[in-house]
């Protein structure tokens, strides 16, 4: 079994959790608040910010150039996905400019650029790759009876996407090619995934927690 494949599995329980999450079964039914999602969005596009500059920071680090050209490709696919959350931003009244980030996103985006800039370019990957994994498998999971006809349909496209399923395989190669199956990948991965089910709680209390 690959490193990538064993991490996965080795943590299914917070993908479970993840995809049972009412934030993203709220997607997935189209029911989801208005206002979660558009904290949401701010939140999200704050975070990639981070992802591109901790593949960038990967790239530098890179020890041959096809690892250095895979993390660029990836942070540019990243600076795709901001693209689409300022359409989402702009559909749903979310000023970029203004965005505060929540603890919990601060501290994954903190998480990852600690170590990207702090390790070695195989943990970095370790680290990031989560992130790709788990939103290719939601958006899968979730189209897994088609494209639903509701506000959310945008977001499980994208993330059901062939050309997203590639992202995080190009990043799982990069898992392969300079990662380590050691005791410090496996807790790396497993604090990504913990991080990614925060964000999302956060964005589910907004409507829970405001009355």
């Amino acid at each position: 079994m690959s490193i990538s494949s064993d991490l996965w599995q080795s943590n299914q329980d917070l993908v479970q959790a993840s995809l049972q999450h009412p934030f993203v079964q709220g997607i997935a039914t189209g029911t989801l608040e208005r206002r979660c999602f558009a904290f949401y969005v701010a939140q999200d596009a704050f975070f990639l910010e981070a992802f591109a500059r901790a593949f960038s920071i990967a790239a530098a680090k890179a020890p041959d150039w096809e690892g250095f050209s895979n993390f660029h490709r990836l942070a540019d696919s990243v600076l795709e996905e901001l693209h689409l959350h300022e359409s989402y931003a702009a559909e749903w009244g979310v000023n970029l400019q203004e965005v505060k980030p929540a603890p919990a996103n601060r501290r994954y985006a903190d998480f990852l650029l600690a170590t990207a800039w702090g390790s070695d370019v195989g943990l970095a990957a370790v680290a990031m790759s989560p992130c790709m994994r788990l939103y290719a498998f939601l958006g899968q999971q979730l189209n897994q009876g088609g494209i639903p006809e509701h506000q959310y349909a945008d977001w499980i496209r994208t993330y059901s996407s062939q050309d997203f399923e590639q992202f995080a395989q190009t990043l799982e190669s990069l898992v392969e090619r300079y990662g380590s199956a050691t005791a410090q990948a496996q807790s790396t991965y497993r604090y990504a995934l913990f991080c990614e089910k925060d964000f999302f709680s956060a964005a589910w209390e907004v409507d829970n927690t405001s009355g």
